[in-house]
């Protein structure tokens, strides 16, 4: 892309692990970001990090909008303040805000199943129907809906990427309860791509292994027992090398699509 004509990115969890890592490989690659967080102190940090603005009185170039990613009043806001502070709609979306949770079915904390679901699930599927819509209205359909050969859609890509998992593709016992949510959002993400693929806009799925990051801490896992496993599959994925692919996958001209990317620590066998 040209720094003439950026793109504009929507990046959810944007404060930290792959999300920040995605907004750093963009904003490298020159887009305008939007970053959403709900942790502000370290959303702003970010955002201070990636900005390059010449002047105080340049428009921005990185901009936050602090919030829960699973509720459409946030994810509104999101979209909005790409219209208000970059004067055009996004393009291209990153539907990263989730969370871990340690055990299986019968072993994971039942209390936090609904708030899993909720911010996994629920607020996939919400940020993925609204970027449909809002990425829409700037494709040029021909009028039985298809994109055709020609078009607009040709001249910018539209990008919206889920963040799967690989326990969302092949389910393991110890963390089955998150893996589950994975399933789902994989699924939400193959029916919307043969939903509005056809009309020019693409739809991917990342689906990482291992990477080290805080989501283990916060999802629960034993830091002993896990960090022996990441120590025998090591070296295990970082950010980086999520975003990178992204960064990859999302620079390719409108025509070309990688729609489902699994990435594994080349040592680890399972899952």
């Amino acid at each position: 892309m040209t720094t003439a004509n950026p793109r504009v990115a929507i990046i959810t969890g944007a404060s930290s692990g792959i999300g920040e890592a995605v907004a750093a490989e963009l904003a490298a690659q020159g887009c305008l970001l939007v970053l959403n967080a709900r942790r502000v102190e370290k959303l702003e940090a970010v955002a201070f990090r990636l900005e390059r603005r010449p002047t105080r009185s340049s428009p921005p170039t990185a901009v936050c909008v602090a919030g829960d990613a699973s509720q459409q009043g946030t994810i509104d806001a999101m979209f909005d303040a790409a219209d208000k502070h970059f004067h055009r709609g996004a393009d291209l979306v990153v539907v990263n805000a989730g969370r871990g949770l340690a055990g299986s079915l019968t072993t994971s904390d039942e209390s936090q199943w609904e708030e899993v679901f909720r911010t996994n699930y629920l607020g996939a599927a919400r940020l993925m129907r609204t970027a449909a819509d809002r990425l829409l209205q700037v494709v040029s359909p021909n009028p039985d809906g298809e994109a055709g050969k020609t078009g607009e859609w040709l001249k910018r890509p539209r990008d919206i990427v889920a963040i799967g998992s690989s326990v969302g593709r092949n389910i393991s016992p110890f963390s089955s309860m998150y893996g589950s949510t994975k399933f789902a959002v994989h699924a939400l993400a193959e029916a919307l791509r043969r939903e509005i693929g056809p009309k020019g806009v693409r739809v991917t799925t990342i689906e990482p292994a291992i990477v080290a990051s805080e989501f283990q801490a916060v999802a629960g896992y034993d830091a002993t027992t896990f960090g022996s496993f990441m120590e025998k599959i090591g070296p295990v994925l970082l950010p980086a090398d999520v975003a990178r692919t992204i960064g990859f996958i999302v620079s390719q001209p409108a025509h070309v699509h990688l729609n489902n990317v699994a990435l594994r620590p080349t040592r680890q066998d399972y899952p």
